[in-house]
């Protein structure tokens, strides 16, 4: 009787929780922005208000700030955020775990499989898609150094080049902080012990954004016009990766419903229905995203692209006051590739602006041609 008892408990704690779970109501401790509390004799779990709002500024800060997990540390803490009272500052680890956690966008986890739970999400899908391919793809930033992260190639041995911040001490008891930057296999063998200033960099780039200057107006309203022809060339591959991913849209909404059926057929275990049914629909929800970006793509590339050759006629002039974001974008934008050679910056411009920096314009004598 004993053993009995001990085991239909078991039975009946386990049936118990997969209800609870099923309900959608989380079956331990809330995580971590959410409150577990008692409401009419039954235990559930509401939104805690700074908490909650240290979740969503880690998602905003990772997804859009352009910043690494390190970076995102150091700035949630220089926020004066607090993580717990007993714990003021975020962990690098707590903060890697909450950017992981499907609870955020209203899931409840059990026995390996996701449910939809009764709590209010915290993210956005779409916040959370970006996010999870921010972290899965292995998408790193060493720092929010500009130059840093992989835009330049050593000229040597082509390895990145990296960052670094020397601070050094004055004698009135300050502190003077220089950035240089030098081949990752500096200090490998019989490799070139070259640094170069950040300020030396900056010159170099100013001095490209000169050249991308152009007086004419005609010139300028040709380069207008090839900027416009590049985006309609570009419009037949977007409709046939349009095709192709409503393909794919229509081929899981089928698996869906075939996975129902089974499901309802008693096929299979609930466990292995959830497990599917979770794959599918994160799935479905990236080729949606996907389908919502290229719906998109095509307009605002054509207008970026047009807004960075307006703005490079005064770029020199407002890259001085530029944050880090703007300028890698502005750099990503101009830049195919970089290489540094020694002390010298040498980028390969994308085109067209490499006929910008280049300047192969040539004025017909007869009809006044570009």
């Amino acid at each position: 009787m004993a053993s009995f008892y001990t085991e239909q408990m078991s039975v009946d704690v386990r049936e118990g929780i997969a209800r609870r779970v099923k309900e959608g109501w989380f079956c331990g401790p809330a995580p971590y922005g959410y409150r577990n509390v008692r409401k009419d004799g039954r235990g559930v779990i509401e939104l805690d208000p700074q908490e909650s709002a240290n979740v969503k500024r880690i998602f905003h800060l990772y997804a859009y700030e352009n910043t690494t997990l390190d970076g995102l540390v150091a700035k949630i803490n220089v926020e004066a955020r607090i993580y717990r009272p007993s714990q003021p500052k975020f962990p690098r680890s707590s903060i890697h775990t909450i950017l992981k956690d499907r609870a955020y966008i209203g899931e409840i986890q059990h026995k390996g499989a996701w449910y939809p739970g009764k709590h209010d999400p915290l993210v956005d899908r779409a916040t959370w898609n970006r996010v999870q391919a921010l972290l899965g793809g292995h998408v790193h930033h060493a720092t929010t150094l500009t130059y840093a992260g992989q835009f330049m190639a050593c000229g040597h041995c082509g390895h990145p080049v990296t960052g670094e911040l020397v601070r050094k001490k004055r004698e009135d008891g300050g502190v003077n902080t220089h950035v240089y930057y030098r081949c990752g296999r500096y200090a490998k063998g019989d490799h070139p012990r070259i640094r170069v200033k950040e300020a030396d960099i900056e010159a170099q780039v100013l001095a490209i954004f000169d050249k991308m200057k152009v007086e004419d107006e005609s010139i300028r309203e040709w380069f207008r016009m090839v900027l416009a022809s590049q985006t309609r060339d570009t419009q037949a591959d977007s409709r046939a990766q349009r095709t192709e991913l409503t393909r794919q849209e229509t081929l899981l909404i089928q698996q869906q419903d075939r996975l129902l059926n089974l499901r309802l057929a008693d096929d299979i275990d609930q466990e292995a229905f959830a497990k599917k049914h979770t794959e599918l629909r994160d799935r479905l929800a990236a080729i949606k995203l996907q389908l919502d970006v290229l719906d998109r793509s095509h307009d605002e590339t054509a207008e970026l692209a047009a807004k960075v050759f307006e703005l490079s006629q005064t770029l020199k002039e407002l890259w001085l006051t530029a944050d880090y974001a703007t300028k890698r974008r502005l750099l990503e934008i101009v830049c195919l590739n970089c290489r540094l050679d020694g002390v010298t910056l040498c980028p390969e411009m994308r085109k067209p602006f490499d006929v910008l920096v280049e300047g192969r314009f040539l004025k017909t004598s007869g009809e006044g041609g570009i």
